[in-house]
């Protein structure tokens, strides 16, 4: 069986989540499967060595648990981009467009040198509206997004249509 179809089987379905209408893809069941865990970030590493990344950016919060486990089996640095407010150290901000209002993302204004490749993941692209928050987050230092990872793709909203101006390299394990 593909890591694609494990996977596949392991997210568990919440309908009406975060509210009615919605069906939530849950992945805290693959995270009790270490096994599971281990086959996915090999296919992210995979991805980053095809394009020979320097940095893993981690979008707030769930691209914090397989970001940093890619970047320590790459043995680079890992970064988070988070929500408005959150980092500790000066910071660079983008703001953008959500479906009802409006958010904002940061980076530490020294967390990525002119440059550098940098992989950006998050476990699940939708609108493409926060993981290209990140890529614009990443040009602003001056580095290069390389690529974009996510568990989850859910192909009917077209976020990859964001994404492609910064970087045609769009990998997802699985799509709905």
């Amino acid at each position: 069986m593909t890591v694609s179809e494990k996977l596949n089987q392991s997210i568990r379905d919440i309908p009406d989540f975060p509210k009615p209408g919605i069906i939530f893809k849950d992945i805290t069941p693959v995270l009790s499967n270490p096994s599971l865990v281990k086959e996915i970030v090999d296919w992210f590493a995979e991805k980053a060595k095809e394009q020979d990344i320097d940095v893993i950016v981690g979008v707030e919060s769930r691209g914090f648990l397989f970001g940093m486990l890619i970047a320590e089996r790459l043995g680079i640095p890992f970064v988070p981009v988070r929500k408005e407010g959150k980092l500790p150290y000066k910071t660079v901000k983008h703001a953008y467009s959500l479906e009802y209002g409006s958010a904002s993302m940061e980076i530490h204004e020294d967390a990525l040198k002119p440059g550098q490749r940098v992989m950006i993941h998050d476990d699940l692209l939708a609108t493409g509206g926060t993981a290209e928050a990140a890529a614009i987050l990443v040009e602003k230092l001056g580095a290069v997004a390389c690529n974009f990872t996510f568990l989850i793709e859910l192909g009917f909203l077209e976020g990859r249509l964001k994404l492609k101006s910064h970087n045609e390299s769009i990998h997802s394990i699985v799509s709905f």
